[in-house]
C-alpha cells in the first residue's frame, strides 16, 4: 500500500493597522498645544502605510484595518460637519483592504487572537496609530471627555494576547507617544515580541512634509 503524504498548509501574513480617534476642538481650544486640528491625523498615516505594504508585498496582500468609529462619528457630528465614516471608507474602498470597526480595547484582542484562523494566518506586522500614554492606548482620548478616555487598553490586558499568533519576524510598532517607556515591555514580555514605541512623544503636524509618517517630538527617542 503506497502512502499518501499530505502537503503541509503554507502559512499566510497578515498585515494589522489601528487607528485611534480624534479629539474634539471643545475640550482642546483652550490648552497651549492643541491635538488633532486635522480630524485625519490617524486615518491618513494608516493609509499611506496601507499604500508602503501593498508596494512591498503586492496589491493581493492580506491587510486589515482596524478604526475606532465612535470618536469619528463624534468628531463629525459636532465639529467636522461632515460624513468622516465614508472618507475612511473610501480608503477601503480604493485598496481594498479589510476594514473593521471597533468600540473597545477587547474587540482588538479578540481579532488578534481569533479573527483569522491562527493556525494558518500569523500576523506579520501590527501598527498604532492614535493617543496614548506610558501605559495605555486611548482610543478616544479627549474625544468624549477632556484630556481623558472611555475606550483603551491597558498594558495590563495584554496578556490575554495569545503568543502563537505572530511570526517569527513580525513587525510590531505603536506610532503614539510615550508607548515605549513601559507598555512595549509588558507587550514584550506577554507576547514574545518586540514592540518599539515612543519614549517620549510623538508628533503627528505638519503630517504632509513627512508624507503622513508620524514624527518623534524634540528629545524623544524610539525604544521597546
Amino acid at each position: 500500500m503506497v502512502g499518501v503524504l499530505t502537503a503541509k498548509a503554507e502559512v499566510e501574513r497578515e498585515f494589522i493597522l489601528v487607528s485611534g480617534g480624534p479629539s474634539l476642538h471643545e475640550w482642546e481650544k483652550f490648552k497651549a498645544e492643541p491635538h488633532d486640528r486635522w480630524w485625519g491625523n490617524f486615518i491618513r498615516s494608516a493609509r499611506v502605510r496601507i499604500q508602503e505594504i501593498q508596494a512591498k508585498s503586492g496589491p493581493g496582500t492580506k491587510i486589515t484595518w482596524l478604526v475606532h468609529k465612535p470618536s469619528y462619528l463624534r468628531r463629525a457630528s459636532r465639529q467636522d460637519k461632515q460624513d468622516l465614516i465614508a472618507n475612511i471608507v473610501s480608503v477601503r474602498d480604493k485598496y481594498g483592504v479589510k476594514l473593521l470597526w471597533f468600540d473597545e480595547g477587547g474587540e482588538l484582542i479578540e481579532y488578534l487572537n481569533a479573527g483569522q484562523p491562527r493556525d494558518r494566518v500569523k500576523i506579520a506586522n501590527f501598527e498604532y496609530y492614535g493617543h496614548s500614554n506610558r501605559a495605555c492606548w486611548m482610543f478616544d482620548y479627549s474625544n468624549e471627555i477632556d484630556s481623558g478616555s472611555k475606550s483603551w487598553l491597558h498594558e495590563n490586558e495584554l496578556a490575554r494576547i495569545h503568543r502563537d499568533i505572530f511570526t517569527r519576524d513580525a513587525f510590531i510598532k505603536s506610532w503614539s507617544c510615550h508607548t515605549g517607556e513601559s507598555m512595549s515591555k509588558k507587550w514584550k514580555r506577554a507576547t514574545g515580541k518586540r514592540m518599539i514605541g515612543a519614549i517620549g512623544k510623538t508628533d503627528y503636524s505638519y503630517g504632509h512634509l513627512r508624507n503622513w509618517t508620524p514624527a518623534l517630538s524634540k528629545g524623544a527617542r524610539w525604544g521597546g
